[in-house]
C-alpha cells in the first residue's frame, strides 16, 4: 500500500508544469544570492553602506515621482513631493501654451 501511495505522488510530481520548477530554482536561487550579499554588507564600511543606501532610494523615488508608478502606499508622500520635481507630462503641457499665455 505504501508503494501506491508514493506512485500516486511521483505521478502529481510529474504533473507539475516545468515553468513551476524553474520559478522555484530561480527563488532558491535569489534566496542564495541575497544571503552572499548580506554577508558582504555585514562586512562593509557602515558610511559607504549609507551612501550606497541613499543613492539607491533617490533613483527609485525621483524615478516614481517622473513616472509617478509609485505603490498605492505611497501615493500621499509622493503627492507632497511631487510638485517640486518635474514630472513625465509637465514639459508639454508648457509647451502647449501660445506664446505669452500662462499654462
Amino acid at each position: 500500500m505504501l508503494f501506491l501511495a508514493a506512485a500516486t505522488a511521483l505521478d502529481k510530481l510529474k504533473q507539475v508544469p516545468t515553468a513551476f520548477w524553474w520559478k522555484v530554482g530561480a527563488a532558491v536561487l535569489c534566496v542564495i544570492i541575497l544571503a552572499a550579499v548580506l554577508q558582504r554588507v555585514a562586512q562593509m564600511n557602515k558610511v559607504v553602506l549609507a551612501v550606497i543606501v541613499l543613492v539607491v532610494f533617490t533613483i527609485v523615488g525621483v524615478n516614481w515621482i517622473y513616472d509617478r508608478n509609485e505603490p498605492a502606499f505611497m501615493t500621499p508622500i509622493i503627492n507632497k513631493i511631487a510638485p517640486f520635481l518635474p514630472s513625465k507630462g509637465s514639459y508639454s503641457t508648457k509647451q502647449q501654451a501660445a506664446p505669452g499665455q500662462k499654462p
